[in-house]
């Protein structure tokens, strides 16, 4: 394969994945970009760091001190990676919250978000517990 037919690959492939929800493409972080400093981001694009899936929220040139850990308002963490296990609860921040029906463990226990735009730790509010 040459050079330039892997770089059309790559291409559509990016081209593909920006149709997938925050919550399928968590699940296959491998295919998005790994973020680099010096590098130009739109809004909504997602790239992978430490194996960690983040979503811009707005438009910049990245800088060496505007990783997607350290940069919270530049972006966000995809906190549910796979709809079909249950992470443990992370303090999200308001750019990415937890949605309706997400669930996560906390305490020891499963809790089910049972509003949008949860930012609360479970037990506190909008949490229900949940037995499995």
């Amino acid at each position: 394969m040459t050079r330039a037919q892997a770089e059309r690959i790559r291409a559509a492939i990016l081209q593909v994945s920006g149709g997938l929800a925050d919550e399928e493409a968590a699940g296959v972080p491998e295919l998005f970009p790994v973020w680099h400093a010096g590098q130009a981001y739109e809004a909504g694009e997602r790239v992978q760091s430490g194996g960690v899936l983040y979503r811009c929220l707005t438009a910049h040139t990245s800088q060496t001190d505007w990783t997607p850990e350290a940069a919270g308002s530049l972006w966000a963490q995809v906190l549910i990676p796979d709809p079909g296990e249950v992470p443990a609860w992370v303090q999200p921040d308001s750019t990415n919250p937890y949605s309706a029906g997400d669930r996560v463990t906390h305490g020891g226990k499963t809790w089910e978000s049972m509003v949008d735009n949860n930012v609360w730790e479970p037990g506190v509010y909008g949490w229900q517990e949940v037995t499995t």
